[in-house]
């Protein structure tokens, strides 16, 4: 790992501080659109411009490096995002917060494909599976601290939408200095959607399902617990709760992964996150047990991306991975694109608390399906399947892809071992 930081140090510090930008957008806009007296179905419109945007830029950006090369790219959205965030704060209204969370989502999209394929190019096969680990912690890193910036300043004025720009902007310096020369960028046709759906009915229902399970988490959690009538203070410690559970839990759920039937975990995580949404509801009044309920929550929904790619892959010929890796993300970013605004008309229709009952109907529909499924198909055995790799639902197909490259490696370097002839 000191091998690792020591080569990808810059990158990764410039990839934290993109997450600190990113992990402050939602929390600061949900506070702040409540403070304006925006509704919940209003702030569901404008967060789900994110995830529709984020769909669009894993669309647009491959024929965008293409056209003008990795370093445009990257300097040219991650200037737009910068900019994005202080029109936040210069034109307070849904509609033009819902263009700005478009334009950033879009922007985002492909800042994560440059950033990872120069991250994936700095690495060899020796430090790539700690490279990849590596990533994943600083990605929840930066979520988890941008949560307490939300109690550096007021977000009903302009110094949060600074702090999130100036976080964006400086992330450039050692992401551009750092870079090598920019690596070959070969986007692979995509697999079909009913071709992937017929290898893994359960990977790519739950990956869908989790597409939604995200954009509650990632997009409306500040939105529900303004509702509730949480502090600043107490809004920041209960979404860095969330992605702190799913930091802690990401290795143990991959340790198990590895040493059983992966249906069976998909149905113990999925019912463990239902438990804590019913927790959650019925202690909402006590913020430490309510804390407790969203470490329960996010542990179990955040480690469930890469359990399902790891199910997912299972079932794939390796000369496949590739090409299902862009459709997997795919899959994700159409299951959250309308979800918001669902989720924010429900709240408005019917109270706060439905939040956690969408969630809880969300994680229950993929623990009901993986039980149907342990019926429909033997189980693979342990040694038949490849390892997990953790990765986060922040990240784009390329690190999907890279993560399967792991696995089978991997797996090569088990069979290997396992077929050696012994000592003459």
């Amino acid at each position: 790992m000191l091998t690792v930081l020591n080569n990808s140090w810059a990158l990764l510090f410039g990839m934290f501080l993109l997450m600190l930008g990113n992990g402050m957008q939602g929390t600061v806009l949900g506070v702040r659109g409540s403070l304006e007296g925006f509704d919940p179905t209003v702030m569901g419109v404008v967060m789900a411009g994110y995830f529709l945007g984020f769909l669009g830029g894993a669309q647009a950006t491959p024929w965008l490096v293409r056209r003008v090369g990795h370093v445009r790219v990257f300097a040219a959205l991650a200037s737009l995002v910068s900019a994005a965030c202080i029109i936040y704060a210069a034109a307070v209204d849904p509609i033009a917060w819902t263009i700005m969370r478009i334009l950033v989502g879009f922007c985002f999209s492909g800042v994560y494909v440059v950033a990872e394929s120069w991250l994936n190019d700095q690495t060899d096969n020796e430090t790539r599976g700690q490279t990849l680990s590596a990533y994943v912690m600083v990605q929840m890193m930066g979520i988890v601290l941008a949560q307490a910036l939300l109690n550096v300043a007021d977000p009903g004025g302009y110094d949060l939408f600074v702090i999130m720009s100036v976080a964006v902007s400086i992330s450039f310096a050692p992401i551009l200095l750092s870079v090598s020369p920019a690596p070959v960028y070969g986007a692979t046709r995509r697999m079909p959607l009913t071709q992937l759906v017929r290898v893994s009915p359960l990977g790519c229902f739950g990956l869908f399902m989790l597409g939604g399970i995200f954009a509650c988490l990632f997009g409306m959690s500040s939105v529900y617990a303004t509702e509730i009538g949480l502090t600043n203070i107490e809004i920041s410690i209960f979404i860095g709760a969330i992605y702190l559970g799913g930091m802690v839990l990401q290795y143990p759920i991959g340790w198990l992964s590895d040493r059983m039937d992966r249906r069976r975990l998909i149905v113990f995580v999925t019912a463990a996150g239902v438990a804590g949404c019913a927790l959650a509801y019925f202690v909402e009044a006590n913020f430490g047990a309510a804390l407790g309920a969203a470490v329960l929550i996010g542990g179990s929904a955040n480690p469930l991306y890469a359990l399902l790619v790891a199910h997912t892959n299972d079932f794939l010929d390796p000369e496949d991975m590739a090409s299902a890796a862009g459709s997997l993300t795919t899959l994700t970013g159409l299951g959250a694109v309308g979800t918001p605004v669902l989720v924010g008309y429900l709240m408005a229709s019917f109270g706060p608390s439905v939040y956690l009952a969408f969630l809880a109907v969300l994680l229950g529909s993929i623990t009901l399906y993986a039980l149907y499924r342990t019926t429909v198909r033997p189980a693979k055995s342990v040694e038949e399947t490849l390892p997990y790799s953790p990765i986060s639902q922040a990240s784009s197909a390329v690190v999907v892809g890279w993560a399967q490259d792991i696995a089978i490696e991997g797996a090569q370097t088990e069979e290997e071992t396992s077929v050696a002839p012994g000592p003459a």
